[in-house]
């Protein structure tokens, strides 16, 4: 349904490495990765109603997590990138050279950078970020208190009526969620 998903989900994988690091001097972890990615994708879809990649993530404790990359981080395979074992269960995330941006509209590589901004700071913690996707991803805090450990549905980022709110009510996001949403039911 995303148009150069793979390439884009690679990318912002890069990109988050590499500029964590120029900003941190330290690589960037799983747990920032993955909070990265879950802040991306769920700040998209609440203002232009669609995720940026499209992950399927999964409500942990500690915050929304992208279950294909956490499944298969032993085995990923990637020019853009590699996950390296590092003390105990941690993995470190680092770039195997420039991200290509050209992927991404301007306004999502503005909110990749906005995220940088943000969190890539050596006095920001993992917990930090951590606490953020909570207070910020709806989604997250919905599929959590309903049943930890359970798939994220996009559509808990949405009020309970969506699909019962009149054509006229519906905001923007909405609107292109609800389109989004059967465009990929279709495919």
């Amino acid at each position: 349904m995303i148009p150069y998903q793979k390439e884009k989900i690679e990318n912002a994988i890069c990109y988050f490495a590499s500029e964590h690091y120029k900003r941190t001097r330290k690589p960037l972890t799983q747990t920032y990765l993955y909070k990265y990615l879950a802040l991306l994708d769920f700040r998209s879809l609440e203002t232009v109603g669609k995720p940026v990649l499209g992950l399927e993530y999964m409500a942990m404790e500690k915050g929304p997590v992208p279950i294909k990359l956490y499944r298969d981080r032993e085995t990923i395979k990637s020019d853009c990138f590699e996950f390296r074992k590092s003390e105990g269960t941690a993995y470190l995330i680092l770039a195997k050279g420039k991200p290509d941006l050209d992927y991404f509209s301007e306004s999502e590589i503005k909110e990749m950078k906005r995220l940088i901004e943000i969190f890539a700071d050596q006095f920001v913690k993992a917990s930090h970020m951590s606490e953020a996707s909570h207070q910020e991803i709806k989604a997250w805090r919905k599929a959590y208190k309903k049943k930890p450990n359970s798939i994220i549905d996009y559509d808990l980022s949405f009020d309970d009526d969506l699909y019962t709110k009149p054509e006229t009510k519906l905001s923007f996001a909405e609107e292109r969620y609800l389109t989004y949403k059967a465009l990929k039911k279709a495919c």
